[in-house]
């Protein structure tokens, strides 16, 4: 295994930036779908937030249109 290489089986932890740059959405939009429970909560580290990277990829395949 390389160094800096995760297990296939692990979950990385997104933080705001990670997310919204991810989305292409502004920091106001991601915590505006928050509070509307729109969007999943976040994992809460003391005042650090963060996103399962498992979670946002499911809801953003959600939200997007299979094409046939």
């Amino acid at each position: 295994m390389q160094p800096n290489a995760q297990p296939a089986n692990t979950d990385r932890l997104l933080r705001a930036s990670d997310v919204t740059r991810r989305l292409v959405i502004s920091d106001a939009t991601l915590w505006r779908l928050i509070q509307r429970g729109e969007f999943p909560k976040p994992i809460k580290f003391g005042r650090s937030s963060r996103w399962s990277e498992r979670g946002v990829e499911a809801w953003l395949a959600a939200r997007t249109p299979q094409v046939a």
